[in-house]
């Protein structure tokens, strides 16, 4: 791959930034040697972070009294989610320093932070006592009451009598969860005459959850016990980074070492990103070729709520640290770990997961022929990889034209490039991809806040491949995804197909602190590492894609469409805007668009499987709108079955499509046809081809293209 303009801009800017930094640290603290003292560690950490912010960040923020009440707020959050700790004796205390936070900030004093960790202390070890009692007696499930789930909608405890009354409904709500589940395993065995199952009369299920419970609960506080000062204060930090925008954190050197493990590409496991959200550990992203990702059952936007290591007890994680969650789903390869997982429909399944290494192969770009009507190629790109390292890695701008190139052997009248599910990546591979399907010109443009924007362009004028061309978007279609089909539509060169995308126009940077600090402060180190969003992408048309994502130009029915999801979800998200378009030429303006979306909607209509998807769609966002929930077991019983019994009409959504076969490309086929491995992946992956209705629609816009 030839090195671009931008290319050696961005090595440029990176071989700068470290002399940068350094420049701030002398600035502040000139030949100042530190003291060995965890409270000046602090104050160091927490200047150098907000004058890295102040210089380098793509958005310019005062400190002021209204930016002091909303980290009050966001810090409240992050210790506090469910309003399961505080009651409003507490909050009034810290409520004195809601429009100090940002003087305290500028001069490196803590006195929130402390009064925060002491309270928070005390009430932590008042709830223990709370739930240890209220899960030491037998529970009423026949009287009518209920449970409010919305942290939202939740005010703080007016006094510990009240918040112990919240705990014994979280208690009751919890115990009853566990105690359905349990039920429900009995009526089966029950019903399958499994002797082997010792039944049990209610009561003493009751009795095992409540036990069950207990321990978890435990273990919990174990947890929450554990942690230190830098734990509670990295939470304080971020709350304060927070006001920035979503993806600019600070990482404390333990939550550093997991990223780079994160950037290693390889590591054992299940292969699926996670992420903290309300107190619960949400599945981010599966990562291509995982185990998680074989498997096939777990899926993003699945909570998970107990861990357990083969057949051992399942360990609850709710309310528990990212990191520790990890630590529990990480292991070595060959291992077990049992996932105890809410889809987003609210029904709860037991996932086993055999951890493995991930298998990398699996995350390049991939093709098959789909024989039919007309020959089409389908390519897969699940990311935008690149070797970054300049060791010799593969790149996908490479890989894809290799694939095209297979293609074209057999005569394709017609290309489906897939980039559903992709978040990402190589920008420079994204710009060069772009380059594949016109001769040259501008693909996308980066800005930073206080310079011009820069155009990346395609300076390659061979077109690898001029015919008809559908790209596939969904929600989870992000960053450099959402770059490379932003040009394409806006050129009129590719038809756009599926969902909404996500909505990530920013771009950061890792910096890690150790590297900028001076040998005077090495007795202070580690100090950990800040990822910093310093960029924002814009599409040629001037518009950018932050927060807006690009809009499909065929928009297909699809399981989140009610529900809120993307960028704009997020808390203090960059803003939206526009720049001067870049210089570029229209390649078709598709005068036949209006006529292909006419003729798909007919399809759509007429299509049951599209039918089912639109239904259950609209059924999940009815059920992530409800957060108050029944206390009495009959009724939470009866309510439980029904969602279980109404999810089996969407397991089978697909079905297999006839008339199309699917092959390997005619070059690929001798060496797959010699290894079993490949033959069978391939055999695995035409199935779920063979199903997949999004490519079928697609199939179907090529052969209406004129």
């Amino acid at each position: 791959m030839t090195n671009s303009p931008f290319q050696y801009n961005y090595m440029t800017q990176n071989s700068s930034r470290k002399y940068f930094f350094l420049f701030i640290v002398i600035f502040l603290f000139g030949s100042y040697a530190p003291k060995e003292t965890k409270e000046e560690k602090d104050k160091i950490l927490l200047s150098v972070i907000l004058h890295s912010l102040s210089s380098s960040h793509y958005l310019s923020k005062d400190l002021n009294d209204d930016l002091s009440k909303k980290i009050f707020d966001e810090y409240l959050k992050m210790i506090d989610v469910n309003k399961k700790f505080f009651i409003k004796e507490d909050i009034e205390q810290l409520k004195k320093y809601h429009t100090q936070l940002d003087d305290q900030a500028k001069v490196g004093t803590f006195e929130f932070f402390e009064l925060s960790q002491s309270l928070l202390k005390k009430r932590i070890q008042q709830t223990e006592e709370f739930y240890k009692e209220i899960l030491s007696k037998p529970m009423d499930f026949k009287i009518e009451e209920s449970i409010e789930t919305n942290p939202d909608k939740l005010n703080f405890a007016n006094n510990p009598a009240e918040l112990k009354e919240n705990w014994r409904k979280l208690m009751k709500y919890i115990v009853m969860s566990r105690l359905q589940d349990m039920n429900l395993a009995q009526e089966k065995a029950i019903e399958k005459k499994d002797t082997a199952v010792k039944v049990k009369t209610f009561d003493a299920l009751e009795q095992d959850a409540r036990e069950k419970v207990l321990k978890n609960q435990n273990e919990s506080f174990k947890r929450l016990n554990q942690l230190g000062r830098t734990d509670w204060l990295s939470m304080y930090i971020n709350a304060i980074i927070a006001m920035y925008d979503p993806h600019t954190n600070f990482f404390p050197p333990k939550e550093k070492e997991n990223f780079d493990i994160a950037l290693s590409g390889q590591f054992e496991g299940i292969g699926a990103t996670l992420q903290e959200r309300d107190g619960f550990i949400k599945v981010a992203q599966i990562v291509p070729g995982s185990a998680s990702w074989r498997q096939g059952q777990l899926k993003a936007n699945d909570v998970i709520l107990k861990v357990a290591q083969a057949n051992q007890e399942a360990v609850d994680i709710v309310d528990m640290r990212l990191d520790d969650a990890v630590k529990l789903i990480r292991g070595k390869k060959g291992t077990e770990v049992r996932l105890t997982v809410k889809k987003i429909d609210g029904t709860i399944i037991i996932i086993p997961i055999i951890r493995d290494v991930v298998v990398l192969e699996e995350t390049y770009a991939k093709s098959v022929l789909i024989k039919g009507e007309k020959n089409i190629g389908y390519i897969k790109l699940p990311q935008f990889y690149a070797d970054f390292n300049g060791k010799g890695g593969r790149s996908c701008a490479s890989d894809v034209k290799a694939e095209i190139e297979k293609l074209k052997k057999d005569k394709i009248e017609g290309i489906i490039l897939d980039l559903r599910n992709n978040g990402g990546g190589s920008l420079q591979d994204a710009v060069e991809m772009g380059g594949l399907f016109i001769d040259k010109g501008p693909i996308v443009q980066v800005k930073t806040a206080k310079e011009a924007a820069q155009v990346l362009n395609d300076y390659d004028p061979a077109v690898q491949y001029d015919g008809p061309l559908v790209i596939l978007v969904n929600e989870l279609s992000a960053s450099a995804s959402e770059i490379l089909a932003a040009a394409m539509q806006d050129y009129g060169r590719a038809i756009i197909l599926g969902a909404n995308t996500f909505g990530k126009g920013t771009v950061q940077r890792i910096i890690d602190l150790d590297s900028y600090m001076p040998p005077s402060f090495n007795n202070l180190k580690p100090f950990g590492a800040i990822k910093m969003t310093t960029q924002k992408f814009y599409r040629i048309n001037g518009g950018a894609t932050q927060l807006k994502g690009v809009s499909p130009d065929i928009l297909l029915p699809d399981n989140y469409k009610y529900l809120k999801t993307g960028e704009r979800e997020l808390d203090y998200p960059i803003a939206w805007d526009e720049i001067p378009k870049a210089n570029y030429k229209i390649l078709s303006n598709l005068n036949q668009l209006e006529t292909l979306k006419k003729e798909s909607v007919l399809r759509i209509k007429s299509n049951k499987s599209f039918s089912l998807i639109d239904e259950n769609a609209k059924r999940l966002k009815v059920l992530s709108d409800r957060t108050l929930f029944s206390l009495n077991f009959q009724k939470y019983n009866i309510e439980q079955k029904k969602l279980q019994e109404e999810a089996k009409k969407f397991e089978d959504i697909f079905v297999e499509i006839k008339d199309i076969t699917i092959l390997p490309p005619s070059s690929d086929a001798t060496a797959i046809a010699s290894d079993t491995a490949k033959a069978e992946n391939l055999k695995v992956w035409t199935k779920s081809i063979q199903k997949d209705m999004y490519i079928y629609e697609g199939i179907n816009v090529i052969k209406d293209l004129k």
